[in-house]
């Protein structure tokens, strides 16, 4: 089988899954994002890889303030949209699965929301417009810096506003954690989307969803510890296969598109 109908297989074997199921959970990381301009971590140009090799952090393809969601950010919403995708779980602190159009109560973001502030005191998110947080004055406002005077409360409780994301060594956030751990045992479908799957407790949700019984199909360039375990293993760029499959559940269900 040549490559391009390989690739055609996939798509249409990914389509006639997510058709047929009854609760489909997506998983992503950093690799979905690298076709908006995002660099990822762990691939041949990743943060990590270069890093690793001394060399510089890649350089961002266009610039921070005009990277928008792609053709996979834009798939999975509508896909929530036709009620096939039931919940999201992402690494990914770059909000562009909210700017796509998900529901941000179908969405775990593990490790935070770098446009969001979070109350030390009641959990509330809150935009950094929303509390007027100047980060020029104050700082990105993570949990390890100290409290700089004069900056925002949290509005509710009176609580320290830091930021969402979740460096190494914070806490994941518990609530956010057990709603993805509680999808990952029901779905009967989990799309694993641009991940390297070396980060815990994350990616102990896709040995979860394959103890539970489900389907996993797993999408990414680079090699992960679960190559061998998922349903479905797919070595090519999300853009490739996510919103061709998508397209062709989309003309199952006899849907017009909303796509670019």
């Amino acid at each position: 089988m040549t490559g391009e109908r390989h690739l055609q297989w996939h798509v249409r074997k990914i389509a006639r899954w997510i058709a047929a199921s009854e609760h489909t959970v997506a998983f992503t990381g950093a690799g979905i994002s690298t076709d908006s301009g995002i660099p990822d971590f762990r691939g041949p140009e990743g943060v990590w890889t270069r890093r690793d090799a001394g060399l510089p952090a890649p350089r961002w393809r266009v610039p921070p303030g005009e990277v928008a969601p792609n053709a996979s950010h834009l798939s999975l919403f509508e896909l929530q949209r036709l009620g096939k995708l039931r919940f999201l779980v992402t690494q990914n602190t770059d909000n562009l699965h909210r700017r796509s159009g998900i529901s941000p109560e179908f969405l775990a973001e593990l490790h935070g929301n770098g446009q969001l502030m979070r109350c030390q005191g009641c959990d509330r998110l809150f935009t950094r417009q929303e509390v007027g947080w100047d980060t020029g004055r104050w700082g990105p406002g993570y949990r390890t810096q100290k409290p700089v005077p004069g900056q925002p409360q949290c509005a509710n409780c009176g609580g320290r506003l830091i930021s969402s994301v979740v460096n190494f060594g914070d806490p994941l956030p518990e609530r956010v954690l057990m709603l993805a751990d509680h999808h990952a045992r029901r779905c009967d479908l989990m799309l694993v989307l641009g991940s390297s799957l070396m980060v815990q407790p994350a990616a102990s949700l896709v040995g979860l969803a394959l103890r539970s019984g489900a389907r996993v199909v797993l999408v990414n360039r680079g090699k992960t510890p679960y190559d061998r375990a998922v349903t479905l293993r797919v070595w090519t760029g999300i853009g490739e296969v996510i919103p061709p499959a998508v397209e062709k559940v989309k003309g199952a269900l006899g849907e017009q598109s909303n796509m670019p």
